[in-house]
């Protein structure tokens, strides 16, 4: 591919960032979905982060001159992003994991939402999920959309994942760091965590910047679900999101110590939702008693979902994993959010 020299193209008012790395069976939908976009005044900055699969061989077979790709030793995802917000000109950020997909309308509503409410740093939007042959599944994330609080993002995360939000670039400037092991590379993603690293940054956005967050309500974004994923790692997501809380603890002690039972909950809750999509009731059981010992705010402020799931869970039990597994994505629901 030729691409012309970044200083002779004007800058575009949206910088796509997609980190990529051995996603070959995918990438290529990722990259197609951003092309058909009907806003066309963006850059797609693709991050190869040291893979070791064709790739990067499919990302060079795209003829276009607004992709650029930015190589660099394996550093995670949140250290693929972080340099390609770097590279990124844009006014506005977003975000692509190389696994997923856009609908057409995607940038343009967004673009609109945060020209119209210049106030709102981060703009988000429902998710529908889709299996590892891109098929939508019945499983749409359908999160709250206005009047987003810091408390919201912990117990709740609104946002949902991380090929979800468009950024403006001045929110994204107020948690800026530098790395701390090499003082010429900025930080917006903390590069130490290797899951959770989106839950984390939301968090610091909104209670170390200051940034708002809204929501629009159509579903843009397709978002793969699939045995290798990070719902596949359940306990280590969890042990990931300790680790998150530990970290807000020490810039919001007090804000911390006020919401992490009842944001315990929602995350145990929303992990045995996951292991229900697994096939696995045992470990949302599990899960689910332990919810349960953090706080009962779920249940009281989420009852039909709460029990919905606690019922699931339990059939699982009974009718065993085998035919538990066949059916469990379709009885968790409709609307799984975080």
């Amino acid at each position: 591919m030729n691409t012309p020299s970044r200083s002779s193209v004007p800058f575009p008012r949206v910088s796509v960032v997609m980190p990529v790395y051995n996603v070959e069976a995918y990438v290529a939908e990722a990259i197609r979905s951003v092309l058909a976009q009907s806003f066309t005044d963006f850059e797609l900055i693709i991050v190869d982060d040291g893979g070791t699969d064709a790739s990067l061989a499919i990302c060079r077979s795209f003829d276009d001159p607004r992709i650029t790709i930015v190589s660099q030793r394996n550093r995670g995802l949140a250290g693929a992003r972080n340099t390609g917000i770097a590279a990124a000109r844009g006014e506005f950020v977003a975000l692509l994991d190389s696994d997923d997909r856009w609908l057409a309308d995607k940038l343009m509503l967004q673009v609109i939402h945060l020209d119209n409410a210049p106030s709102i740093g981060v703009s988000y939007a429902p998710s529908r999920f889709i299996d590892t042959a891109g098929r939508p599944m019945r499983v749409v994330q359908r999160p709250k959309l206005c009047g987003i609080a810091a408390e919201d993002i912990f117990c709740r995360n609104p946002v949902g994942n991380g090929s979800a939000p468009v950024l403006r670039r001045t929110a994204l400037e107020t948690v800026a760091f530098p790395h701390p092991d090499d003082r010429t590379r900025t930080c917006w993603f903390d590069e130490s965590l290797r899951q959770s690293e989106d839950i984390e940054m939301w968090l610091r956005l909104s209670l170390a910047g200051g940034v708002r967050f809204e929501g629009i309500a159509p579903v843009l974004t397709e978002y793969r679900i699939g045995g290798g994923g990070l719902s596949a790692h359940i306990l280590r997501q969890y042990e990931t999101w300790q680790g998150v809380v530990a970290r807000m603890a020490r810039y919001a002690p007090d804000f911390t110590a006020r919401h992490v039972d009842r944001a315990r909950a929602y995350q145990l809750r929303y992990l045995a939702r996951r292991a229900i999509q697994l096939g696995d009731a045992g470990m949302a059981m599990a899960l689910l008693r332990a919810a349960a010992g953090s706080s009962i705010r779920p249940l009281l402020e989420e009852p039909v979902k709460s029990l919905t799931t606690l019922a699931v869970a339990m059939a699982g039990r009974l009718i065993g994993p085998d035919r538990f597994a066949r059916i469990a994505g379709r009885a968790a629901g409709g609307k799984l959010v975080a």
